[in-house]
């Protein structure tokens, strides 16, 4: 393996899903200057958007998208484009 060219600065960190508050540990180096109380001793937070516990590919649930305001858009944009009905 090369020598210096991997970072030193491991440290735990904490990681939180925001979406569910599930909070994990694990190395990292990547910074951060916020930081969460664990266990009575205090981490370095990192703030995810998903994670493993809420993500729908681990959990097996999906969640509900409300899409009808871009079909709405959708439809009222290629409006115009529409066939009428001819009336013979």
């Amino acid at each position: 393996m090369r020598k210096g060219i991997h970072p030193e600065n491991y440290r735990l960190v904490a990681f939180k899903d925001m979406s569910n508050d599930d909070v994990f540990l694990t190395k990292s180096t990547a910074q951060t200057k916020e930081t969460l109380e664990v266990d009575g001793e205090e981490y370095p937070l990192i703030k995810l958007e998903i994670s493993r516990s809420s993500h729908p590919f681990y959990t097996g649930k999906t969640k509900l998208v409300d899409s009808a305001g871009r079909i709405d858009k959708f439809k009222s944009k290629y409006k115009k484009f529409k066939k009428e009905d001819k009336k013979a």
